[in-house]
């Protein structure tokens, strides 16, 4: 027995070894254009990623096999008939370049991957469907009911088909000018909302595609349409004049219904004259201020067989808006989330006050019984004034109304008297807390009679902070709660006051996007919205889409417009994905050209806007403006190494030294270390970018630490500080200080308006200020973007970008015992977080399957978890540990 049991102790290594030598590599997550098995994408070359199995014990991937073909069980089988191919890297990335594929037509993926010592893996298969490829594709008309564009009413469109034949496959792409609601049969197409996303209406217009299979199981089909304004037909004036829009014109949409049958021939339903249209009880809709529908004129049935459309006319063609039609291929706006109000104060019966308990983006339910005719005013609002009602005054600013009928975020509803009615906006959507719902008779409502519904692009989360300090996740939540709010198919300002792609805000606020949030489609789609914007010398407007004129000669400038430098260049950090790069690399080109051509004093520029909304102290717009240039031209440089075109990049990166040195020659003082007059973002921009010299850097921070202490360790920047300060501060030496300024919570700072009540970021540091205090805007949010980088220390490397391999240089504060960083990156989640006890640091980290990372430590020793031995300090104290896919536990003794 003895015997038996040393033999099992014996062979138990062998065993186990045996166990691991055989556990597969999976690969999962499989993604086609970064996203999970789409429908209708356009690209004639899709981008293939996947992950890991993470209960894999293999580190690396040592190569990949890639199959594609129309037949699953081929794909299964390891045979693609269009594409087979392999890679010898542990990429978890590839680029189609097998035969043409063909629009409308599935196809099937399969990737199979062997681990670094040669064990196979598992095979994993995905799917993705072409849509129409190309604009030449689309059959039918282009329809409206009018070209009147000052008719008020949303239009109806209806259309009945008949289908003799077993239909198999059934997809609807339909594409507007404006905003639409598909529906089959009386049921609404999607879960949706504000389709198609907006876009230079007069250069390109966006598709969607739904499998509309089940609804052409029944002979008759009645297919409806109701459009919306958006921002094609802007109704509502501004200070912006896009009512003004070169491009507008009433609503129109083409849509084309391609029927697969059994036997295998095809049919496209598709728009023309044939069709038949109706004005709605959606009376009146703005993108910008609100929606105003009257139930007593809704037609019961409008969209189902057999409606009698007898009083309908027939649609009129309509030119097309653009000679370009492309795929949507990013997540869709949609409700991610519904709030019951915390509280109702009941002013009278005509007058009730709602409070959400935090601030949102998105419309109002509203459930209410009442008489027939009664009229709802539902206004949306960010504060209430003295007397309990809503206030509009921190946000209606740039409102210009002609008259009454057009009320600021203000929805107005008609009632039909048939019982209970509800009432949510389609075309519109608002910024708000307070909710005052007022009528013209009596009503009786409750707490639950309106319900807040939270609406932005669904964008997946990739990100999670949390620490003992609470001050932390809260103000995390706020930016996250005010970068959401800004994302409805381009990045915006705010969701009230303006809705506009300010570029700035964007820029300053990307890392806070990507660490949080799988967002890399929505800025593919911006950035193919600058390239409709840009000029032919360069020049890009300062909010990006905009009409034909507004905003290429104010508010411009490489401060605010150098997103098509560095967004491409962090979608390549975050992602290892250079496709965005490699598009944006002739108008990064064109636009640094262009500064070079207007720069003077060998290298400065004063074209831009500035550190907007500082606290008190007023950088120098030359100062910011050149620094930014000098940023577009190392990152074309960069781009240019990387897609191995020398010559550019030998230009370019003498540019950035000539443009480097001309800030230094002005603004330097080598014998103080102070830029200009010293204030904040004048020393932390040259610091954080990369203009400091190597000898001098240690000198400039010291002179930033002096400037935030005699500050009392708090701000004094404007927007471009906000993303300089506290990493410029962190990465010298400082980050005890950084962490402090982070967390102050008395004026000015984020978490002053934590403190105050804020549920979002504000547009001003000042809560009492006269102008620019909008309670929801993105622009001061880098500091989410901080807390990964700054204190958890996870560092994308731009040598192994998307996280192919992790540097990880986390701050072990002294006045945080606790924090904790997770970001889920290509190849997985990152996990960076440390707890403080008696003097010793307990750091854990995870590095996922796939990956490598670079460890960097502090400490007097540093000890690995379930080893004896200290690993060996580096220069200056620093531990450098190279680490493998796994979860590592480190002792740190200060």
């Amino acid at each position: 027995m003895n015997i038996k049991r040393n033999i099992v102790f014996l062979l138990l290594p062998l065993l186990l070894l045996s166990c691991e030598q055989k556990d597969p590599v999976n690969p999962v997550r499989l993604r086609t254009e970064h996203l999970s098995a789409p429908l209708g994408i356009d690209s004639p070359n899709p981008r293939f990623t996947w992950q890991i199995d993470r209960k894999s014990s293999s580190v690396l991937q040592g190569d990949y096999s890639i199959y594609v073909g129309t037949d699953s069980a081929a794909v299964a089988n390891r045979k693609g008939s269009l594409w087979e191919s392999s890679g010898q890297s542990n990429e978890i990335y590839t680029v189609y370049d097998g035969k043409p594929l063909k629009p409308f037509t599935k196809y099937y993926w399969g990737v199979e991957v062997r681990d670094d010592k040669g064990t196979p893996g598992n095979l994993s298969v995905s799917c993705f469907e072409t849509g129409m490829m190309d604009t030449s594709s689309w059959q039918g008309e282009w329809i409206t009911d009018t070209e009147d564009i000052a008719l008020k009413p949303a239009p109806y469109f209806r259309k009945e088909f008949s289908t003799e034949k077993k239909v198999t496959k059934a997809r609807a792409y339909i594409t507007a000018a404006g905003l639409y609601e598909l529906y089959i049969n009386g049921n609404k197409i999607g879960n949706h909302l504000l389709d198609p996303v907006y876009t230079r209406f007069d250069k390109r217009n966006l598709y969607v595609t739904y499998d509309v299979t089940p609804y052409f199981r029944e002979k008759k089909v009645a297919v409806g349409v109701l459009l919306g304004n958006g921002w094609y037909n802007h109704q509502s004036t501004a200070v912006w004049d896009f009512h003004k829009a070169g491009w507008r014109s009433r609503p129109r949409f083409c849509l084309n219904i391609r029927l697969t049958y059994e036997d295998g021939t095809t049919e496209n339903l598709i728009t023309g004259p044939s069709w038949k249209t109706s004005l709605s009880p959606v009376v009146f809709n703005s993108i910008y201020t609100a929606e105003h529908y009257d139930a007593r004129r809704e037609q019961p049935g409008w969209n189902t067989p057999g409606f009698d459309d007898s009083a309908w006319k027939p649609a009129i063609t309509a030119p097309p808006p653009s000679d370009k039609i492309t795929t949507q291929a990013l997540p869709p706006i949609r409700n991610t989330e519904e709030i019951t109000p915390v509280s109702i104060n009941k002013l009278s019966d005509k007058q009730y006050v709602f409070d959400l308990g935090r601030n949102i983006s998105g419309v109002t339910r509203i459930k209410v019984k009442g008489e027939k005719g009664t009229r709802l005013w539902v206004t949306h609002a960010e504060q209430l004034d003295s007397t309990g009602r809503a206030d509009l005054s921190n946000i209606d600013v740039h409102y210009r109304p002609k008259d009454t009928l057009d009320p600021f975020q203000t929805d107005i509803y008609f009632l039909n008297g048939n019982g209970e009615e509800t009432f949510m906006p389609r075309f519109n959507y608002k910024g708000f807390q307070y909710v005052e719902v007022k009528s013209d008779k009596p009503i009786a409502l409750e707490k639950t009679s309106v319900t807040g519904i939270f609406m932005h692009t669904d964008v997946a989360p990739a990100g999670e902070i949390d620490a003992d300090n609470t001050l932390i996740p809260e103000i995390w939540r706020a930016a996250n709660a005010s970068y959401l709010s800004n994302l409805f198919g381009y990045p915006t300002d705010c969701p009230q006051r303006e809705k506009n792609g300010w570029t700035g805000d964007a820029h300053i606020n990307i890392q806070t996007g990507l660490y949080n949030f799988d967002a890399i489609t929505v800025y593919e789609k911006w950035m193919a919205d600058h390239r409709d914007e840009q000029q032919p010398n360069g020049v890009l407007p300062s909010i990006i889409p905009t009409w034909g004129g507004w905003g290429y000669d104010w508010g411009n400038g490489p401060d605010w417009t150098s997103t098509l430098t560095i967004i491409p260049w962090e979608l390549y950090r975050f992602y290892g994905d250079d496709r965005t790069l490699r598009t944006m690399y002739e108008p990064m080109k064109r636009y640094v050209d262009h500064i070079t051509e207007i720069s003077h004093n060998s290298g400065l520029t004063d074209w831009g806007l500035g550190d907007w909304v500082p606290v008190k102290s007023v950088t120098p717009k030359e100062l910011t403006s050149s620094i930014y240039y000098f940023v577009d031209a190392t990152i074309l440089a960069k781009a240019a190494k990387h897609f191995g075109k020398e010559e550019d990049h030998k230009t370019y990166s003498q540019l950035a030294g000539t443009i480097k040195k001309a800030i230094n020659d002005k603004y330097l003082n080598r014998e103080t270390g102070i830029y200009g007059d010293g204030y904040q973002t004048e020393l932390s921009a040259p610091l954080y970018w990369g203009v400091v010299p190597d000898d001098l850097r240690q000198k400039v921070a010291d002179r930033l630490a002096e400037a935030v202490r005699k500050a009392g360790n708090h701000i004094d920047v404007g927007l471009l500080g906000t993303r300089t300060i506290l990493g410029a501060l962190s990465r010298n030496g400082y980050a005890d200080l950084a962490y402090t300024v982070a967390t102050q919570d008395t004026y000015p700072s984020w978490g002053w308006w934590i403190r105050n009540g804020a549920t979002t970021l504000y547009e001003n540091w000042d809560i009492g200020a006269s102008s620019d205090i909008s309670r929801n805007h993105i622009m001061f949010g880098a500091i989410s973007g901080w807390f990964y980088s700054g204190l958890g220390g996870i560092l994308p490397d731009e040598e192994n970008p998307g996280f192919r391999n992790t540097i990880l240089r986390p701050n072990f504060v002294k006045d945080l015992s606790g924090f904790k960083a997770k970001h889920k990156g290509p190849y997985g989640d990152i996990v960076s977080s440390w707890s403080r006890k008696d003097g010793e640091i307990h750091y854990t980290c995870n590095v996922p399957p796939g990956s490598t990372a670079v460890l960097y430590l502090k400490g007097k020793t540093v000890t690995e978890k379930g080893k004896k031995e200290n690993t060996p300090p580096g220069p200056e104290g620093e531990f450098t540990i190279s680490l493998n896919a796994g979860h590592y536990e480190y002792l740190i003794r200060e």
